[in-house]
């Protein structure tokens, strides 16, 4: 009983500290947390000095790879911005069609979609919200839309990350992975035929969705179609492309007023040429491009990449092996005499190739200066500071819980889980994961934080672990309406002040819906599709 209370006691804490009045925020969270971790296992489970330090430089070693996709988001963003870009975006997006449930699906649904592919971490709400907000829209009520927009693309976000580094720390084969992002699809597709009429519903009357349900439908189709189907053949594609697909889709749709109900027209029709909108889009159609081209198994690059042939190696001393392989894989190996050994691929995680490379075609092509271009580096540099100490916490945090085969950390809380909800289990497995992005701002650190629980429990209580972790994914993704990272971020886009709590009482419903609708699918539905 006492291992089960030291073991689930820093997750508890972590989870107070960040909810809080005056919370901490997860850059300081994690951290604490983490040494909080190093002292248990020194104290109570005397786990060795050497075997927690290979931990920690394994973390240190595996952060580079998310915060480098952060990093590539970040920059990408920034570069939109400055060019003008994102402007011309704005523009064409906003006098597509005057109707506003137009107006809220084709920005705050698909375009926000095919951000959340490419960027992730919030991006989505701080560039769909203030298109939205210009358009007129509420800014109070456009926030509120956003996060809950936010919320059926998020597990693919970022070309992925949630799903296959999320899951990463746990060493599944990779068929299993894919198995857990195709069920995931799956279950977010389901609530997809529901969530974007509830967010609607906070900015518009039922009335004018029910005038508009054949376009609002044509919409979720365009986007959720396309991303269910990739997700069952890859992990990082489904909300990039499926976002890209269902964006044209709609504003064809909506070009041709097809499912919509005639409003007055007051667009400006001149507002950007078509010349502009096809260059606005170049850097998306080029990120696009890259990705397809190195992902596609029948081509020769996928490989490339991923080559592990040793090109260089040396001892670095105490510390371990370094080596370099010929697909430019960056490993340490045996760390401090070990078994522990860490590796990124600088070539295969999706930073340099697509995001930094698009960036540096893309600067001449819309003559950016060389002023703007060192301001877009370094202050997507800076912003990464916090992403990467809070990443840094919760990987050691998890190494660290990971410790100990079937006396580890996790091993113990999965088996107490388990011995009280037994088969149950899966009611409640969505709502665990909310809970890591709610405190967390990421479904990313939530999947990398509760993963190994939800992997534990569903092992000891015989329940499908493809399964389990697809509901702890999407539960992180959910988690995205309430977690107070996004509303604040959303909130100082839009210049909206002390508004966390009404904005928390308004999307907890249908967060809470999101986690019915999980538990249901993955009851009712999931097993006449899937053999688990």
């Amino acid at each position: 009983m006492l291992s089960f209370i030291l073991s689930i006691f820093p997750i508890i804490l972590l989870i107070y500290l960040m909810v809080k009045r005056n919370a901490l925020p997860s850059y300081v969270a994690l951290p604490w947390i983490a040494t909080l971790v190093m002292g248990v296992h020194l104290l109570h489970f005397d786990t060795d000095i050497v075997t927690i330090s290979a931990n920690v430089v394994s973390a240190i070693v595996a952060v580079q790879t998310p915060i480098t996709v952060i990093f590539g988001a970040i920059l990408f963003n920034r570069f939109s911005e400055v060019s003008g870009a994102t402007d011309v975006m704005r523009k064409w997006l906003g006098n597509i069609n005057p109707n506003p449930v137009a107006q809220l699906m084709i920005i705050g649904w698909a375009f926000a979609f095919m951000i959340e592919g490419a960027s992730g971490f919030g991006t989505p709400a701080a560039i769909a919200a203030p298109i939205l907000v210009g358009l007129g829209f509420h800014p109070l009520k456009v926030a509120m839309l956003a996060l809950v927009m936010n919320s059926v693309p998020v597990s693919f976000g970022a070309v992925g990350t949630p799903t296959w580094f999320g899951f990463g720390p746990l060493n599944l084969p990779a068929d299993m992975v894919l198995q857990i992002g195709a069920v995931t699809a799956f279950i977010h597709s389901v609530a997809a035929l529901i969530i974007p009429i509830l967010a609607l519903s906070i900015v518009v009357s039922w009335q004018e969705i029910r005038k508009n349900l054949l376009f609002i439908y044509i919409s979720v189709f365009a986007c959720v179609v396309p991303y269910f189907l990739l997700a069952q053949v890859n992990n990082e594609f489904p909300s990039l492309i499926g976002g890209a697909i269902g964006l044209f889709i709609s504003v064809w749709a909506a070009n041709r007023n097809i499912g919509l109900a005639k409003v007055e027209n007051t667009l400006d029709n001149q507002a950007v040429t078509t010349s502009q909108i096809i260059k606005a889009l170049f850097p998306t159609g080029l990120l696009i491009a890259f990705l397809i081209v190195t992902r596609i198994q029948q081509l020769p690059f996928k490989a490339m990449m991923n080559d592990t042939t040793v090109w260089f190696s040396t001892v670095l001393g105490s510390l371990g092996t370094f080596e370099i392989s010929q697909g430019l894989i960056f490993s340490l190996k045996n760390i401090f005499g070990s078994q522990v050994s860490s590796s990124y691929k600088l070539l295969y995680v999706p930073a340099l190739i697509p995001f930094i490379i698009t960036v540096l075609i893309a600067i001449p092509v819309f003559k950016v200066s060389g002023a703007n271009v060192k301001q877009i580096f370094s202050s997507s540099l800076k912003q990464t500071k916090n992403p990467f100490i809070a990443l840094v916490g919760a990987l050691v945090m998890v190494n660290l819980m990971l410790v100990g085969g079937d006396h580890s950390m996790v091993k113990i809380i999965g088996r107490t889980f388990a011995d009280v909800s037994g088969s149950n289990w899966t009611i409640f497995s969505s709502f665990l994961g909310a809970i890591g992005s709610f405190f967390s701002g990421s479904n990313t650190v939530s999947n990398l934080t509760f993963g190994s629980v939800q992997l534990s429990t569903a092992e000891t209580t015989g329940l499908s672990v493809v399964l389990i972790l697809a509901l702890q994914s999407v539960g992180g993704a959910m988690g995205n309406m309430v977690c107070i990272n996004n509303i604040v971020a959303v909130s100082s886009v839009l210049n909206i002040s002390n508004q966390e709590g009404p904005i928390i009482k308004k999307t907890i419903v249908p967060m809470v819906i999101y986690g019915i609708i999980a538990a249901v699918s993955a009851l009712l539905l999931v097993p006449l599709f899937y053999t688990l």
